[in-house]
C-alpha cells in the first residue's frame, strides 16, 4: 500500500494497524480541502486495487463487523489568513473567539449535516453501537469521548477534529459540510458549550439514531439549504430516502425467527 500510494503521489503520512481486526489507520498530510478530498477518493481506489492483487478485499463500510470497532474518516480543519496565520489561535496560544464560533457552529448544525457524515444505513451502526465513535455534540481538548476534539496543538497548528464522518462518507461532501457548519457558526457568532473534560460516553445519545431521522433534520435546516441549494438538498434527500426504503424492503435471514 505504501508503494502504491507513492506511485499515485498520495500524501500519506502514516499507515499503521488500528485496534480492529484487519483494520488500518492512515493519516494524510494537511492541505487544501479540495485536494485532500481528491486524495481520499483516489486512496480508496488504490487500497481496493492493492487488496485485490493480494487476493483479499478492502471495505470502507462504517461498521463492517458486529463485534469490531467501526471505521471513521476524521476531518481535521484549521483556518488561516492570506499570510498563513492560523486564525483559530490568539498570539498567546489560547483559542480565538473565531475558533469558539466555529465550534459553536459545528455543535449547532452537525445533527442536520450528519446525513453527509453518515450517509448510509450501516453508518449509524458505527455511531450508535461502535467503540470510540462519537455519540454527542460536545467538544473538548484532547478528549476522545466527544464528537468535536481539539488535539494538543501549538498556536500555528490549532485545529478542530470532526469525529463524526465515517469511512463510507463521500469526502467531498463531508469536508464541504463540516466547513459549512463552522462557517455558519462564525457568521452567527455562536458560543459553544463549556468544554467537556470527563467521559462523555456515559451521557445520553444526542445524535440522529438512523438515516431517516438525519434526513428530516437536513430537510428542515433552512441555513444549510441556503448554502447547499434547495435543489441539491431535495435531490440528496430523495436519493437517500429511496435507499432507506429499499433497505427495509429486504427481509434478512433470521429476522423473523421469533414467534409469540
Amino acid at each position: 500500500m505504501y508503494d502504491y500510494c507513492e506511485a499515485q503521489g498520495l500524501d500519506v503520512d502514516t499507515l499503521v494497524h488500528e485496534s480492529g481486526a484487519a483494520q488500518m489507520e492512515l493519516n494524510f498530510d494537511h492541505g487544501e480541502p479540495l485536494d485532500r478530498a481528491d486524495q481520499v477518493f483516489l486512496f480508496k481506489r488504490t487500497v481496493r486495487e492493492a487488496a485485490l492483487r493480494h487476493d483479499v478485499y478492502a471495505t470502507f463500510m462504517a461498521k463492517p463487523m458486529e463485534d469490531e470497532p467501526g471505521s471513521a474518516m476524521h476531518i481535521h480543519q484549521s483556518l488561516v489568513d492570506s499570510k498563513g496565520k492560523n486564525l483559530f489561535a490568539n498570539d498567546d496560544g489560547s483559542n480565538s473567539e473565531l475558533f469558539k464560533n466555529y465550534i459553536g457552529g459545528m455543535q449547532k448544525y452537525t445533527p442536520a449535516a450528519i446525513a453527509f457524515f453518515a450517509p448510509n444505513v450501516n453508518s449509524y451502526r458505527r455511531l450508535v453501537f461502535g467503540d470510540s465513535a462519537p455519540t454527542n455534540v460536545a467538544w473538548g481538548e484532547d478528549n476522545r469521548t466527544v464528537g468535536l476534539r481539539v488535539p494538543v496543538s501549538d498556536r500555528d497548528s490549532r485545529r478542530l477534529e470532526n469525529r463524526y464522518a465515517g469511512a463510507d462518507a463521500n469526502p467531498y461532501l463531508a469536508m464541504a459540510l463540516t466547513l459549512a457548519c463552522g462557517y455558519l457558526g462564525m457568521k452567527e457568532k455562536l458560543t459553544p458549550t463549556e468544554k467537556s473534560t470527563g467521559d462523555m460516553t456515559t451521557e445520553p445519545y444526542s445524535l440522529p439514531h438512523n438515516l431517516e431521522d438525519a434526513l428530516v433534520l437536513l430537510e428542515n435546516s433552512d441555513e444549510l439549504r441556503e448554502i447547499l441549494g434547495d435543489r441539491f438538498v431535495s435531490a440528496y434527500v430523495a436519493i437517500k430516502r429511496k435507499e432507506y426504503k429499499t433497505f427495509f424492503q429486504v427481509i434478512s435471514l433470521g429476522s423473523e425467527n421469533s414467534y409469540f
